[in-house]
C-alpha cells in the first residue's frame, strides 16, 4: 500500500472514531465535526432538544444524557489550522533491567538485540545495548556452535579495543585471558591492570626452554598414578612437536621420520638420567648425541658401526646448532625466563622486542607461546578432572595474524588444530586480521586453504570497515547482504580533508557489524571510557610527549642565559695574539683547555 492509500485510510477512521464517539453521547452522526464545546454544526437536534420533545409526545421524561467531552482525533483536525500529522515518529526504545525500571513494568518493550555476554556497545540504529562475546554466546545463549571469533578491518579502526573489551568483560567472570603473543604489544597493560603476568621474551629480554614440561609436567607429578603417567607422555609429545618446528623453521623444511625417532630417544634418555628440580636444556641433547649412548644408537640402526651412527644423527646436530647459534640466538638455549603462572587471573606473553624483520625469531616465539600456554590450559583442566583445582575457562588472542602466518607453516597447521578442538579445550578463541586476501599471500596451496577454513568455522565474524570488494569475497564466505556491504564499505572512507584536531577521527572507527550464520548483522558502535583509552593506545610511538618536550625547552633556555652571562667568547687559532685567549686568562674557559687552544 502507498503512502497516499495509508493517509486516507487514516483519515476515514479517523471520521468513523469521531463519528462513533458522538454516537454514543446521544448527538447523532456528525456530519462536519464538532466544535471545541460538543455544539453540532449539522441539521441534526441537540441531545437536550431530543429529551424535551420525547417528554410532550410520551409525557415520561428520560434521563438527561451526559455531558459530551471534546474529542480530538490522534492525528489532529483536518483542514488548515487544525494541527493534521501525517506520520508518527515510532518511540525510541530504551533498555533497562526490572529494578532499574520496576514501575514501568509492562510497558516497557523490548528490541532483538542480544544481551548475553560482554557489553560491546550500543545498536547503530535503535540505541539498544548490544552485549556478547565468544564464550557466553557459545555456553549460555547458545547462539553459535564454535566458541570462536574471527575479526577484519582496516587498521585503525578499534580491532583491538574491541578485544581488550571483551578480554576485561570476561576476566570480571573468572574467564582467563590468554594474548600468547602480543606483537605490538596491544594488551600488555591491560592484562598488568587486570592483576595478571605479563612475560617478554626476545633477545636479551627473556627466553623459553622448549624442552620444560612447565606446568603439565607439576600437574603430573600431583596427579600421580596412571592419570600422571599419561599427562608425562602427553607432554613429552608436545616437547618432541616443539623441538620438531624449532628445527623446521631454522631448516627450512620439515624433519625426516627417523630424525624424530632419535630426537625422541634422545628426550627419553634424558628424562630418565635427570635430577629432580633440574630441566633439560636443549645443550644437554647436544652432549647426549655426542656420547651416543645404545638406546640412541638403536633407533639409528648403526649395527656397531660409529661412522653409521655419525651419518644418521650429524644432520640433526647440525640443525640443533643453527638453533643455538644461529637466528634464533640464545632464546631457546637456557632455563625459561619468567614460567607462566597457572593460578594468574590473566597472561600476556610479549614479543614485541622481537624486529619486524626477524620473521625466523618471530615465528619460533610465537610457536613456543603457545605451546606453552596451550600446555597450561591442558595441565589445568587435568588437575580439574582430578578433583584438585577448580574448573577454569580461558579466552586466547591472536593479533595480527597475518604475521606469525608468513612466518612459518607450522603455526598455520596450529592454529588450524585449534580452532577444529577448542571446543573440547574449554578455550575460547579471537583471530585478528585486516582482509582475507592475508591468506591468499601464503606460500603453499594448503596453507592458504586452512587459512580461508578460519573464518569458516567461527561461531561469530566481526567487521570493521573494509573496501567493497574485500566485502564482496567475504559474503560468499559469511552470506552479507547488498546492505550489510554497503554498510561495512562506508565505514572504510577517511575522514575529510577540512579535518583538523586530534578529537576527529574516521567515520568507522568503532563500528562493527557482528554476523552469527544466516541471521541479519548486527551493527555497533563502541564508545571506550577514559580508563580503557589509557591502557589501549596502539599510536604510542605517535604521541608527543608534552613533558620531554617542556624539560628540552627549559635546558635550553637556561643555556642561553648562561652563555649570555658568560660574555662573548673570542674567535682564533693557537699562536695568534690577543685578543685569544691563554691560560690564565679570564676569558679562556676550561673547555677551551680542554680543546687544545680551540676557542668557538
Amino acid at each position: 500500500m502507498s503512502r497516499r492509500s495509508e493517509q486516507k485510510q487514516a483519515e476515514r477512521e479517523d471520521r468513523l472514531a469521531e463519528e462513533q464517539s458522538f454516537g454514543e453521547l446521544g448527538g447523532g452522526p456528525v456530519l462536519f465535526g464538532p466544535d471545541v464545546f460538543g455544539s453540532q454544526t449539522s441539521g441534526k437536534k441537540s441531545a437536550q432538544a431530543k429529551a424535551t420533545s420525547d417528554t410532550k409526545r410520551g409525557g415520561r421524561q428520560k434521563a438527561p444524557a451526559k455531558p459530551r467531552e471534546p474529542y480530538v482525533p490522534a492525528r489532529g483536525w483536518q483542514g488548515a489550522g487544525g494541527g493534521r500529522v501525517g506520520y508518527m515518529d515510532p518511540p525510541t526504545m530504551w533498555r533497562a533491567t526490572t529494578v532499574q525500571a520496576c514501575g514501568m513494568w509492562p510497558f516497557a518493550a523490548g528490541s532483538g538485540s542480544p544481551m548475553t555476554g560482554v557489553p560491546l556497545g550500543q545498536h547503530l540504529f535503535t540505541g539498544a545495548t548490544v552485549c556478547g562475546d565468544p564464550l557466553n554466546w557459545f555456553t549460555r545463549a547458545r547462539y553459535i556452535s564454535n566458541p570462536s571469533l574471527f575479526m577484519l578491518g582496516m587498521p585503525g579502526l578499534g580491532k583491538s579495543t574491541l578485544i581488550n573489551r571483551m578480554l576485561i568483560g570476561l576476566a570480571a567472570t573468572g574467564v582467563v585471558p590468554l594474548v600468547l603473543g602480543d606483537l605490538k604489544p596491544d594488551y600488555a597493560d591491560t592484562v598488568r591492570a587486570l592483576g595478571g603476568q605479563v612475560i617478554s621474551i626476545g633477545r636479551g629480554r627473556g627466553g623459553i626452554n622448549v624442552l620444560d614440561p612447565g606446568a603439565m609436567g607439576e600437574a603430573a607429578a600431583k596427579i600421580g598414578g596412571e592419570a600422571g603417567e599419561v599427562l608425562k607422555a602427553e607432554a613429552h609429545g608436545r616437547v618432541l612437536n616443539m623441538v620438531a618446528a624449532l628445527i623446521t623453521i631454522v631448516r627450512g623444511r620439515p624433519m625426516d621420520d627417523h630424525e624424530q625417532s632419535v630426537l625422541s630417544a634422545v628426550l627419553h634418555h634424558l628424562r630418565e638420567r635427570t635430577l629432580p628440580g633440574r630441566t633439560v636444556l636443549l645443550p644437554d641433547v647436544l652432549r647426549v648425541l655426542t656420547e651416543g649412548p645404545a638406546r640412541v644408537r638403536a633407533v639409528t640402526l648403526d649395527r656397531g658401526d660409529d661412522s653409521r651412527y655419525r651419518d644418521a644423527v650429524d644432520p640433526l646436530h647440525r640443525s640443533l646448532l643453527g638453533i643455538l647459534d644461529g637466528p634464533l640466538g640464545d632464546t631457546f638455549a637456557s632455563e625459561t625466563s619468567t614460567r607462566i603462572d597457572s593460578n594468574a587471573s590473566a597472561v600476556c606473553i610479549d614479543i614485541s622486542g622481537i624486529g619486524e624483520a626477524d620473521t625466523q625469531l618471530t615465528a619460533a616465539a610465537m610457536l613456543a607461546a603457545w605451546s606453552d600456554g596451550l600446555g597450561t590450559v591442558a595441565a589445568s583442566h587435568a588437575l580439574a578432572d582430578a578433583g584438585l583445582a577448580p574448573r577454569r575457562w580461558f579466552f586466547t588472542v591472536l593479533d595480527e595474524l597475518w604475521r606469525p602466518l608468513r612466518a612459518a607453516s607450522g603455526i598455520v597447521d596450529r592454529i588450524d588444530a585449534l580452532t577444529r578442538l577448542n571446543r573440547s579445550l574449554g578455550l575460547g578463541d579471537a583471530k585478528i586480521t585486516h582482509t582475507l586476501k592475508d591468506a591468499e599471500a601464503l606460500g603453499t596451496d594448503a596453507d592458504r586453504a586452512k587459512a580461508r577454513g578460519f573464518v569458516e568455522r567461527a561461531g561469530m565474524v566481526v567487521c570493521a570497515g573494509l573496501p567493497k570488494t574485500e566485502m564482496v569475497d567475504l559474503g560468499k564466505v559469511v552470506g552479507l547482504s547488498r546492505r550489510e556491504i554497503e554498510l561495512v564499505s562506508s565505514w572504510s572512507s577517511p575522514p575529510g580533508w577540512g579535518v583538523r584536531g586530534e578529537d576527529e577521527e574516521p567515520p568507522g572507527r568503532g563500528r562493527f557489524l557482528i554476523k552469527v550464520g544466516g541471521r541479519p548483522g548486527i551493527p555497533i558502535k563502541v564508545a571506550i571510557t577514559d580508563a580503557e583509552r589509557e591502557l589501549h593506545n596502539t599510536n604510542t610511538r605517535w604521541t608527543t610527549n608534552e613533558a620531554a618536550i617542556e624539560q628540552a625547552a627549559a635546558r635550553a633556555a637556561a643555556d642561553v642565559a648562561r652563555a649570555a652571562q658568560e660574555g662573548p667568547i673570542p674567535l682564533g687559532f693557537p699562536g695568534d695574539p690577543a685578543p685569544l685567549g691563554v691560560p690564565g686568562d679570564p676569558g679562556f674557559s676550561a673547555v677551551e683547555a680542554s680543546a687544545g687552544g680551540w676557542t668557538g
